[in-house]
């Protein structure tokens, strides 16, 4: 009976701190946070690497290919910023992430607005409209990466 009492306000601790805990308790570890973000902007790299041969005109356009990539684009795009959640530092990202977290979320929204054009042009069909948004989402990537991310050894 006495340790029916003591497990009760422990278990209501434990759900307490559950429920007020940060955004990063969903990774067991940093490193698992690290590897997630690592894997989404993989994957995001993957996806915008296979259009790269229609933009330097190496295959044809194809709008159906086209609208395919960068709908899948932009779910990937949503996945890697809960990766960059408080105590996840390390990994390929630079300190700054942390300690300019204003820079870094203006980098993420110029990344999303870029891939809105994207996603606009690609749903239009619209091969010039689509090679210059497909510039403006390359770029917005390289300035982040620039600016967030370790230089590659």
């Amino acid at each position: 009976m006495v340790l029916k009492h003591k497990l009760v306000p422990l278990a209501a601790l434990i759900l307490a701190g559950a429920l007020s805990a940060p955004a990063s308790a969903q990774f067991a570890k940093a490193k698992d946070a690290q590897e997630y973000r690592e894997a989404a902007m993989t994957l995001m790299g993957s996806h915008f690497g296979r259009m790269l041969p229609v933009v330097k005109g190496q295959i044809p356009y194809d709008k159906e290919k086209i609208k395919e990539n960068v709908a899948i684009l932009n779910v990937l795009a949503t996945l890697p910023w809960a990766g960059f959640a408080p105590g996840s530092e390390g990994g390929k990202a630079k300190d700054d992430v942390w300690l300019d977290p204003d820079g870094f979320k203006q980098a993420q929204n110029k990344f999303h607005a870029s891939l809105k054009k994207l996603t606009t042009a690609a749903d239009a069909g619209d091969y010039d409209a689509f090679r210059v948004a497909f510039g403006d989402v390359a770029k917005s990537c390289k300035s982040c990466h620039d600016s967030y991310r370790q230089k590659k050894k």
